[in-house]
């Protein structure tokens, strides 16, 4: 099985910023977003991962998050998604 391909985030992931986001392409295969260098995040940011999951799930491909920041996993625990979007490491 391949390794899977590491996007890596950088700034702030919101509203103003997303927008840009959304149709990116992605790796083929399997994915792993690390969003260490991300400085600010809101639901924007939520709604990028939901929709880069969708898009990897149809494909029969995976999604984890990894440097999360402490806000994001805040929203994702009070939107109960916290089993629907993996977190590595």
């Amino acid at each position: 099985m391949a390794e899977a391909s590491v996007v890596r985030m950088d700034g702030a992931l919101t509203m103003r910023t997303v927008a840009g986001l959304i149709g990116r392409a992605l790796p083929e295969g399997d994915c792993v977003v690390d969003l260490a260098g991300v400085t600010e995040a809101d639901s924007a940011a939520l709604a990028l991962l939901l929709e880069w999951l969708r898009r990897l799930k149809a494909r029969g491909n995976t999604l984890s998050v990894t440097g999360m920041p402490d806000g994001l996993k805040s929203l994702i625990e009070l939107y109960g998604l916290d089993e629907v979007l993996p977190l590595a490491g």
